[in-house]
């Protein structure tokens, strides 16, 4: 299983960024044709009605509440939802002291914190930097996985519980 960030959710959702949108689609079927089952978490799908509502002058998609949940419909047809758990807290906490996390960052811990907890060990993500520090995963960017260099989990790994 391969983690989605909220940033390949909202390219997918937005079709008027061609390249992006199209790059974000090849990946997700590049995953899946590899064997791999992309997934999301609630932290992802937090982020994503935020961007999605947010007004287009403001970086979002513009979209209404209804709209938006029509889209998070739609992800959680085509995506694997795994739960939050309590466990994922102190894993966060065990995380941004180590990490030394600070500000808006922490969300991106948040995450983190999720694959850990749910045994994930890859994270599919336009913002590859963002995720650096955290040893405890690897992030790839959808361009990796398109050119097949993506340090992908085995397959046996990616359906482990």
């Amino acid at each position: 299983r391969i983690l989605l960030d909220t940033n390949l959710l909202t390219r997918l959702a937005n079709p008027a960024q061609r390249e992006k949108h199209d790059l974000a689609e090849a990946a997700v079927e590049a995953i899946r044709t590899s064997g791999h089952v992309p997934v999301v978490v609630p932290q992802s799908i937090y982020e994503f009605w935020a961007v999605a509502t947010r007004p287009l002058d403001v970086n979002g998609l513009g979209m209404s509440p209804r709209d938006a949940r029509s889209e998070v419909d739609s992800i959680l047809f085509l995506f694997p939802l795994l739960q939050d758990e309590r466990a994922i807290f102190s894993r966060w906490l065990d995380l941004v002291t180590a990490h030394e996390v600070s500000g808006k960052t922490t969300h991106d811990a948040r995450l983190v914190a999720a694959m850990l907890r749910h045994g994930l060990s890859c994270l599919l993500t336009f913002n590859v930097s963002d995720f650096s520090r955290y040893s405890e995963v690897t992030s790839i960017h959808p361009d990796e996985v398109i050119a097949g260099t993506a340090p992908l989990p085995t397959t046996r790994e990616s359906a482990a519980e």
